[in-house]
């Protein structure tokens, strides 16, 4: 299964100071159902934690997902920043992440060669 994450994640994350574990954690939790809240259209928003404290203080996340083939980091907020994601906001998530279910295997890795989406076990 691939584990990726857009431009813009990648750049907040790294702001954020996640580490790669840290979101190799959350598809692992979104895997087993945990820590997880389904939004519909293969969308998920997860916790993931922040350093020196648990997942209820941490970070939110929205993942694209489909089990056994990919998961997409789209968007990440401290829970401290805001309470949640509006309408407007999940709408354009929904659009992007059947966007992004649709690419092939060919267009997955043009995305990561183009440096539009990152391979998180890629530990370049």
């Amino acid at each position: 299964m691939k584990k990726l994450t857009t431009k813009w994640f990648r750049k907040w994350f790294r702001k954020a100071d996640l580490g790669n574990e840290n979101l190799l954690k959350a598809v692992s939790d979104l895997e087993e159902g945990l820590s997880t809240t389904n939004l519909g259209g293969h969308l998920f928003k997860v916790r993931v934690m922040r350093e020196g404290s648990g997942k209820r203080s941490g970070y939110r996340t929205i993942i694209v997902f489909r089990r056994d083939d990919r998961a997409i980091f789209l968007y990440g907020f401290g829970k401290n920043e805001r309470g949640n994601i509006d309408n407007t906001e999940l709408n354009y998530f929904k659009k992007l992440g059947r966007d992004l279910l649709t690419l092939n295997s060919s267009q997955l890795l043009k995305a990561i060669n183009d440096k539009v989406l990152y391979d998180l076990e890629d530990t370049k």
